[in-house]
């Protein structure tokens, strides 16, 4: 079964530099989607469902057009509890990751801008227990 990282952000050039970052680092070794909102991940997600992908992890950013990062984690966990789920973000408030530590099984919230080692430890890490 493939495996799959997918990264939820309403920057694109956060995005491009999580492209960059992601594919420089893991290679070949993941299939990489990103989504510029929540409605686009769950559409991503969907296609993954169909084609047998299985999505690793999730990194999301939590002020988004429309669904919140948490509510989108939260929703995520309730059908995929087992993907892991990472929040990296500049505008999140305590209770918003606090809601997803306890209700989405949050693996870990990193601020942005966020230091390149440490997001790829953190990940690799996280694909470690995946």
């Amino acid at each position: 079964m493939k495996k799959a990282i997918l990264c939820v952000d309403d920057e694109h050039m956060i995005l491009a530099s999580l492209r960059d970052q992601l594919s420089n680092y893991f290679g070949d070794r993941y299939l990489y989607e990103f989504a510029e909102s929540a409605e686009e991940a769950w559409e991503i997600i969907e296609e993954f469902e169909e084609d047998a992908v299985s999505i690793l992890i999730i990194v999301s950013d939590w002020l988004m057009p429309g669904v919140k990062g948490d509510e989108f984690l939260i929703e995520l966990h309730q059908r995929f509890p087992k993907t892991i789920k990472v929040m990296l973000t500049g505008q999140a408030d305590e209770d918003a990751i606090q809601r997803a530590e306890e209700e989405a099984n949050l693996y870990c919230y990193m601020a942005k801008p966020w230091e390149k080692e440490t997001l790829l430890t953190t990940l690799e890490s996280a694909l470690a227990k995946a």
